[in-house]
């Protein structure tokens, strides 16, 4: 029943409309409860005072009302105009809320205090003006709170907005990149009269271009998924390197089920097979190692290829090339600094590329 209840006034209360006349309600029915309290001793009449004070609260009510239609008006002007503004309303209202309890004090108590009734004027004008004032700085209150929430939700969404577009240009960077690459491995193999495969080369192209347009650039894989797109691409190239490229994959424990960004392997690897396998005239191994240690992902793409040197190292660790820049820069993108990327050479020979992310699962 409670809960019933709890989901009534949820829905009752999901308009501004709604909240505002709760909070006044609320509010003036407050002020009526103290002002009874506070009096009950001295006066005699109860019934009479009571009469009184829901005259006071009505009255009250309507002029807080008036107040509330010219701070809209005055919501717009300059700051200026609108703190003058709210403070001239508020001391004409003040003055008829005044003057009407005051005159609604004397016609039913008479004047039995002994201070001038400009003294009393004065007084009933000071907390008239006190309430109403409490009212006016309650009301901008939650007005400049408001617009500040308005403002930090517009300020969220442009920024998640513009997150959104620079992964999707970076994440579409890496097509064009990947197919001038293969284009011209392609175009080097119809040169050299090798039709048959450079025909299969299209035909694996064209199977790795669907399966990467078939992905949304915004949403990330299972590790799992990113090797199944990272193996059409190696099939593209073992087709150039036939028996010269090999590939040795290693995905411990949880891994697979990792969550990652779409093609995060294929610049890395395309990196491995152009410095490294490329280089040796036998060829060489290319290793992909996963695993999943302390909440974080831990990869390693790896070669046996001759290594880079240190100048070169730094350069490429700064992301150097499109490709490894392109991923560095998702990378920060998506985690911030809680990822890290490391370039290094491998002491039995080759390079050897470490990411650690957040691991995340379906």
């Amino acid at each position: 029943m409670g809960n019933i209840a709890f989901q009534w006034l949820s829905r009752r209360l999901s308009s501004h409309r709604s909240k505002y006349w709760a909070l006044q309600l609320s509010g003036w029915g407050g002020y009526t409860l103290l002002t009874f309290v506070g009096s009950f001793f001295w006066v005699k009449d109860h019934w009479l005072h009571m009469g009184y004070i829901a005259v006071a609260t009505a009255t009250g009510v309507l002029l807080s009302e008036a107040m509330h239609a010219g701070f809209q008006r005055l919501w717009n002007r300059p700051p200026a105009t609108r703190f003058l503004g709210s403070l001239l309303l508020v001391l004409v209202v003040a003055a008829v809320w005044a003057a009407i309890k005051f005159s609604g004090s004397l016609w039913l108590y008479g004047n039995k205090s002994e201070e001038h009734p400009a003294v009393l004027a004065t007084y009933w004008f000071s907390y008239s003006f006190l309430i109403l004032t409490t009212w006016a700085a309650l009301y901008y209150g939650i007005k400049y709170y408001r617009a500040s929430q308005t403002q930090q939700a517009k300020i969220l969404r442009a920024e998640a907005m513009a997150h959104q577009a620079q992964l999707k240009m970076l994440r579409y960077q890496l097509n064009p990149h990947f197919l001038f690459n293969t284009l011209n491995a392609i175009s080097t193999l119809i040169l050299d009269s090798e039709g048959r495969t450079a025909n299969t080369m299209v035909t694996r192209l064209s199977q790795f271009l669907r399966h990467s347009l078939d992905n949304d650039p915004m949403q990330k894989v299972t590790l799992a998924k990113e090797v199944e797109a990272l193996m059409l691409y190696l099939d593209i190239e073992k087709v150039r390197f036939d028996d010269r490229l090999g590939v040795r994959l290693e995905l411990l424990g949880e891994s697979p089920r990792a969550l990652v960004p779409s093609l995060l392997l294929q610049p890395l690897v395309e990196n491995a097979i152009k410095y490294g396998i490329s280089r040796r005239e036998w060829g060489g191994e290319i290793s992909i190692k996963a695993r999943v240690f302390a909440g974080e992902l831990l990869l390693e793409v790896s070669d046996n290829g001759p290594g880079m040197s240190e100048e070169t190292l730094r350069r490429i660790g700064k992301g150097g090339g499109v490709g490894i820049r392109n991923t560095c820069e998702r990378l920060q993108a998506l985690f911030g600094d809680d990822q890290r990327v490391r370039f290094g050479n491998r002491t039995g020979g080759g390079l050897s590329v470490n990411i650690r992310i957040p691991y995340e699962q379906e």
